[in-house]
């Protein structure tokens, strides 16, 4: 049975049915949280959860990683082979780390605000880079999972071929409301977890993990490992399915598009995209769950809305 940690601003809770207990602790970071998770202890404080003022039960500052173009479907939507999309990554700030219910908020300069469903991977110990990690290793290398929103500018992303800036934006990684801790058996149901994405009611994005995520938690750890250290309470994102605004263009248009001079060919392009309202706009509500089928594994419910300055 999955154990789901809440975070206000001056508390952890463990959430019990509808209820929270308050945690005996004096961390004040997920890495310290984490240390002691063997030995968490309530206080016998309980209240309703609803009455909580959740934040994200990530703190920071701490690294966020996360995977590009990881699930098929996303893939083929973006025009590309799956079979030929290698495992790579890109850093996010972790000053864009929100909470689950915060205001997702457009910077003024940008056009194309768009939302990306991911699963979060909470990193559970010091991992130094040169280590070698095996399906052993798996669930003490992972604490626990949670859901959190690639939030994207398009038109920044683009046009420069990098995403640090374009995915960088203070509110463009709102995570929790839950971090679920998980043990080995439970991290055996990865695939079964099902990403949705609404917005304003109307679903955006579905699908389960299992057939259409390309590169598991496992060969990502094992990939980044290689290269970097990673430490507790770090932040892993494992890539979105299909269903985000941005979609690849008609295979004749992007032929034509390549072969224009790069400031007329995405001049060109945003001026196409601007007819595509599946953007997020002013005031638009954006919901996000993560779960099972069977509600055995369910990382909660975001809900934030969408403010332009």
């Amino acid at each position: 049975m999955t154990t789901s940690i809440l975070r206000t601003a001056d508390a952890w809770w463990v959430r019990t049915a509808g209820d929270a207990a308050r945690i005996d602790t004096a961390a004040t970071t997920t890495a310290e949280l984490l240390a002691d998770r063997a030995a968490l202890q309530t206080t016998g404080e309980t209240v309703a959860v609803d009455s909580l003022d959740l934040i994200s039960p990530v703190t920071t500052p701490c690294r966020v990683v996360a995977q590009m173009t990881n699930f098929e479907s996303h893939v083929r939507d973006a025009g590309m082979d799956p079979k030929t999309v290698p495992l790579t990554f890109f850093r996010k700030s972790s000053a864009s780390v929100s909470g689950p219910f915060d205001d997702i908020v457009k910077p003024e300069h940008v056009r194309f605000l768009d939302y990306e469903v991911e699963i979060g991977l909470v990193i559970g110990r010091d991992i130094p880079v040169g280590t070698l990690l095996t399906d052993n290793d798996l669930a003490d290398a992972i604490a626990g999972l949670v859901i959190t929103n690639d939030v994207s500018a398009r038109d920044i992303q683009l046009p420069q071929t990098q995403f640090y800036e374009a995915k960088s934006y203070p509110t463009f990684t709102p995570v929790g409301p839950e971090l679920v801790l998980v043990d080995a058996d439970e991290l055996k149901r990865f695939g079964d977890l099902r990403l949705r994405l609404s917005v304003n009611g109307s679903e955006r994005q579905n699908a389960v993990v299992e057939g259409d995520m390309l590169y598991r938690p496992l060969q990502a750890l094992q990939s980044l490992t290689r290269f970097q250290d990673l430490s507790a309470g770090d932040l892993v994102l494992t890539g979105t399915p299909v269903g985000t605004a941005l979609s690849a263009p008609a295979k004749v248009i992007e032929i034509i598009g390549n072969l224009l001079p790069p400031a007329v060919k995405w001049k060109a392009f945003f001026k196409r995209q601007a007819g595509n309202q599946k953007y997020l706009h002013d005031g638009d509500i954006v919901e996000a769950t993560v779960a099972t089928d069977d509600g055995a594994i369910d990382l909660g419910r975001q809900r934030m809305r969408v403010r332009y300055p």
